[in-house]
């Protein structure tokens, strides 16, 4: 869906040499911002010969043009040198800078640099490109070589493209990966971010260049609990990762920090992982509505480590980081092992996964389940029990309902059985549906 607003303006000659704006109004919801303007700048003029025409084209008017977003700042200036721009959050022509499209009043800059004397009109035409929400697929815990991976910021987003990935969270250990600093490769939203990486746990902060001042290092839980809430403040995503790891758990007290997330699928699927599910489905039972996330912990290739490995599936109205987070935050979306693993749209009413519904009003869960295998178990997993809705008798798709017996919540597992004689594994696992009572 698209928006197109046309602006006509004269500019006197008597204006030549200065600068003004011409304010629009843009809307919420827009992921893209393209505008294009015209004005004769070489009329053409026939001149008669004795033995033809001879066709003058006099640069007569010279219209310079520039972008400020509602809060001043300037997005780009390009002069008289481009006829057409485009501006999103994931990228932008040359001379404009990436930015998300911010509902206000937003001002196109016209420099009046040469006006014929009759004056000159000139037109804009602004398109603005709906956000439309999507799958997107990514990985949300990665390395580079500035702590202990291998890869540069450019050679992983290669590699993600590659790997049929729409996003990566780059996580160095205790250090920074702003977004100035990203590589621009079509196609890959790279997120800025930290994993906080203490003796005491891993967290990582996302969306932010710098989430907390100074070093990383803490010896209290104070110290600690205040770099959690100063990134909090600075509106950062909080993921506390790999909460039951043997080696690296997250002993701090999670109920007196703040967080976002809970990392329950950290690489490969281990007996860690199966046992954060297990605390997660707890605190759910508790009545605590927290979205799971899943990364690969990505530093190199691997026998069992591969980037994608988990992928996280986001339901988001665009490709920016601010969508992509703001939907993690959400819970709109599932865990599923590779880039081509298996995917799930669950819906009850208007809900999607992470959003809430009152009981009363919706009682059913629709399910739609792509790129299964044969032997896959797809079962509905609530407060109370866990069904199993279908077992696949071959490769395909599934659309299916299940109804809620109570309130409460309702998530979706996808088991496989990768390894012949190995017990099934998750090869999905998806935020819930929540069923509240009032």
């Amino acid at each position: 869906m698209q928006d197109i607003i046309v602006k006509t303006i004269h500019i006197d000659h008597a204006q030549q040499g200065s600068y003004f704006t011409v304010p629009f109004e843009v809307p919420q919801n827009i992921a893209r911002l393209s505008l294009s303007y015209r004005y004769p700048r070489r009329p053409e003029i026939d001149q008669r010969l004795p033995n033809g025409v001879y066709t003058a084209k006099n640069e007569v008017n010279i219209i310079d043009l520039g972008l400020i977003a509602p809060d001043g700042r300037q997005v780009g200036a390009s002069g008289s040198d481009k006829l057409a721009f485009t501006v999103s959050e994931t990228d932008a022509t040359p001379g404009y800078l990436p930015c998300p499209i911010v509902p206000g009043t937003w001002q196109i800059l016209v420099g009046a640099y040469k006006v014929d004397p009759d004056g000159v009109d000139v037109e804009y035409r602004i398109t603005l490109e709906h956000k439309g929400r999507r799958l997107f697929r990514g990985d949300l815990h990665t390395h580079t070589l500035a702590s202990d991976g291998v890869h540069t910021l450019e050679e992983l987003a290669w590699k993600a493209k590659r790997s049929g990935l729409d996003f990566i969270a780059v996580t160095d250990h205790n250090q920074f990966a702003p977004a100035a600093a990203m590589p621009r490769i079509e196609g890959i939203t790279m997120i800025p971010g930290v994993e906080w990486t203490h003796y005491q746990g891993h967290a990582n902060f996302l969306g932010v260049d710098q989430p907390y001042d100074g070093s990383f290092f803490t010896n209290t839980f104070e110290e600690a609990q205040a770099i959690f809430q100063t990134a909090r403040q600075r509106g950062a995503t909080i993921t506390i990762n790999h909460p039951l790891d043997e080696n690296c758990g997250f002993r701090f007290d999670m109920t007196r920090l703040p967080f976002d997330c809970l990392e329950v699928w950290n690489g490969p699927m281990r007996e860690h992982n199966l046992k954060a599910v297990g605390l997660w489905q707890q605190l759910l039972c508790a009545g605590r509505k927290i979205p799971i996330c899943g990364g690969s912990d990505y530093h190199r290739d691997t026998p069992f480590i591969f980037l994608g490995g988990p992928t996280m599936g986001l339901y988001a109205g665009s490709s920016g980081a601010s969508d992509l987070l703001a939907a993690l935050r959400a819970g709109s979306g599932f865990i599923t092992f590779a880039p081509n693993g298996p995917v799930v749209e669950v819906t009850a009413g208007d809900a999607i996964l992470g959003e809430s519904v009152l009981w009363k009003d919706e009682q059913e869960l629709h399910i739609k389940a792509d790129h299964l295998q044969k032997g896959d178990v797809l079962r509905v997993v609530t407060g109370a029990s866990s069904d199993v809705l279908l077992q696949a008798s071959a490769d395909g798709s599934a659309s299916l309902v299940y109804p809620m017996a109570a309130p409460g919540f309702a998530r979706i597992e996808i088991l496989r059985t990768f390894i012949p004689g190995v017990p099934m594994l998750p090869a999905l696992l998806s935020n819930p549906i929540y069923f509240d009572q009032s």
